[in-house]
Formats: C-alpha cells, sequence, structure tokens
C-alpha cells in the first residue's frame, strides 16, 4: 500500500523536477486542448452526437451561471475562465481514478528500501496544483476588478484612509480576506481528492474485488461537486469584484 502527502519525482528535463502529478495534469491538458481543436475544426451547422453533446454541456455551464450572476451578458464575458477551470479540474479528477493511476509505476531504491514509484497520480491530490489553480483564480479576479473599477476605486475597497478607523480596519481585513481565499481555494481541493485517494488505496488493498466500486463511483461524484464549487466560488468572487461600491 503505497501512500505519499508528496508527489513523486519520475525524471529531470533541463534540470525541473518531473512528478507524477505533472504528468496526468499535461495528459488532461493535452485532451482538453487537442479535443477543442479538433472540435473547432469539424463544426457543422447541423451538429453531430458528438458536437451535441459539446453544445449541450456549454450551453449548460453558460445557462448556470448567467442563473448565478443573473446576468447572461456578464456571464458570456467570464464564461472562458469559470468553463476552463470547471473542465480541467473535473478531468483531472475523473482521470485520477480511472485504473492504473497509482498502480502503474516501477521500484527504485532509496536507501537501502525498496520502494513503489508510481507512473501517475491525481494532479489535484497535489498541493502545488490546487495551490497554481487558486493563484491562477484570485490574479484573474483581481485583473476582471481592475478592468471593470479601474485600478484606484478597486484597490480603494481595501486600502481606506479617508472615512475613519473602523473602515480602514475593515479594508485591511478584506485584504487579508482575499490572501485567505488563496489557502481556502487550494486546501479545500487538495484535501478532498487527496481523501478520496486515500480511501481508494485502503478500500482496494482491503477488498480488492467488487467492494471498491461503490467507492470509485463516489469518488467521480465527488470530482465533479469539486469541480463545480472551485468554478462556482471563482464566479461569485468575480461577482463581487467587479460590483460597484456602494455607500
Amino acid at each position: 500500500m503505497h501512500i505519499s502527502l508528496r508527489p513523486e519525482i519520475i525524471g529531470t528535463l533541463f534540470g525541473i523536477p518531473i512528478t507524477n502529478s505533472l504528468i496526468l495534469s499535461l495528459i488532461t491538458a493535452f485532451l482538453l486542448v487537442g479535443g477543442g481543436f479538433l472540435l473547432a475544426r469539424s463544426l457543422r451547422m447541423i451538429p453531430g452526437k458528438a458536437q451535441n453533446a459539446i453544445e449541450t454541456l456549454l450551453e449548460g455551464i453558460l445557462a448556470f451561471m448567467g442563473q448565478t450572476l443573473g446576468n447572461k451578458e456578464q456571464a458570456k464575458k467570464f464564461f472562458p475562465l469559470v468553463a476552463t477551470i470547471f473542465l480541467f479540474i473535473l478531468f483531472n479528477n475523473w482521470i485520477g481514478v480511472l485504473p492504473g493511476t497509482g498502480s502503474l509505476g516501477f521500484f527504485e531504491e532509496n536507501q537501502g528500501v525498496r520502494t513503489f514509484v508510481p507512473l501517475f497520480r491525481s494532479a489535484n491530490s497535489d498541493l502545488n496544483t490546487t495551490f497554481a489553480l487558486a493563484l491562477i483564480s484570485m490574479a484573474a479576479i483581481q485583473w476582471y476588478g481592475i478592468r471593470k473599477l479601474g485600478f484606484l476605486r478597486h484597490i480603494s475597497k481595501f486600502l481606506v484612509f479617508t472615512k475613519g478607523p473602523i473602515d480602514f480596519f475593515v479594508g485591511i481585513l478584506e485584504l487579508i480576506g482575499e490572501f485567505a481565499k488563496i489557502l481556502s481555494f487550494s486546501f479545500r481541493l487538495f484535501g478532498n481528492i487527496f481523501a478520496g485517494e486515500v480511501l481508494l488505496i485502503i478500500i482496494m488493498a482491503l477488498v480488492p474485488v467488487i467492494v471498491p466500486l461503490p467507492f470509485i463511483m463516489l469518488e467521480f461524484f465527488v470530482g465533479f461537486i469539486q469541480a463545480l464549487v472551485f468554478a462556482m466560488l471563482t464566479l461569485i468572487f468575480l461577482k463581487i469584484a467587479t460590483a460597484e461600491v456602494e455607500h
């Protein structure tokens, strides 16, 4: 039974360590980008089954965003970012549950101890991946806020010098909250996916046949929920960041 909090390094490229979680993340990105290019080149006025399924999925995401924001035009503006985050996390979570992830690998000697190194690991069970996603999400939120309100008006939400000490400290708390969101985003996703991975490893080590199937299906559901939560929180914070400050 192999459980490791840190991703395993399986090689280096120009001195840069390549981990098993990075490989699975790149595979997911390749599938999404490659699938997008193939779909774009095969678009038809009368859609086939594959095109119809993709259009239904994307239209469903856009409609859900429109209902959440109460503004369809604003939903279209945020759609590329939020949909990309949702699909990337979702496919990463689902691919991480498929057979072969965590079980295909090789053995290596480390200080006289023979350890198993898996070739693939769920990308979101690596804190580096979830932290990077959180940074991208929060950077985009601040950028949209500055683009909508202007730099000074956006910063005035956090640095308040003209309304008294209470408003000043409230602004500082808001600023601290922006940094806290990065930790909340990253640790929530990492904790749920890593815990599910550990659960599957333990169950399959104890009873490898039939019994793990309900838990695998549960992880598919959890993977969907975590992708939805991350994307929807990003959407809500985008709405807050671009809202006019009311007095």
